[in-house]
């Protein structure tokens, strides 16, 4: 690890801190791009009534709105906890390619924070998810993908 890595991932851990006092949950988040941290975030969910609105995916909405791109694969986000299964899943959206994090899953779940459950349930069948998945409609919903097929303006993403 770097020390500029060592001052961004502070920095993450300092806004996960800071954030507690403000209402908001123990984790921080840093999109850096370069040599520049292109936005921040702690965590919001309580104070926005927002599920979603977790430090990492926070922050890449900021970056990728300052940036005016969704493609964030020349960023870095730093941390102050290992990403949960949604906060993955948004970096791998916005093809973020590095991740430095401070504490891991397994202190968050001491804290409170378990994901486990999540974890497990992602690789489950459908009919075996403790949520109800019903699929329904499926030959009009096949129809729009025929839609994109044929769309000459998409925006691979």
């Amino acid at each position: 690890m770097t020390e500029k890595d060592k001052e961004y991932l502070s920095e993450a851990i300092e806004i996960a801190r800071s954030n507690i006092e403000n209402g908001g949950g123990p984790f921080g988040s840093v999109v850096v791009k370069g040599d520049a941290i292109i936005s921040s975030s702690g965590n919001r969910v309580v104070p926005d009534n927002d599920p979603t609105a977790h430090a990492e995916v926070s922050a890449i909405r900021k970056a990728s709105s300052a940036l005016g791109t969704f493609d964030l694969s020349d960023c870095t986000i730093y941390a102050s906890c290992e990403p949960c299964p949604m906060c993955l899943g948004a970096i791998y959206w916005a093809g973020i390619r590095r991740v430095v994090f401070a504490s891991d899953r397994f202190s968050a779940a001491a804290a409170g924070f378990s994901d486990e459950m999540i974890y497990r349930e992602i690789n489950l069948s459908n009919d075996r998810k403790s949520i109800v998945m019903d699929q329904g409609m499926s030959a009009e919903g096949e129809k729009v993908f025929e839609v994109w097929d044929r769309f000459e303006g998409k925006v691979r993403y």
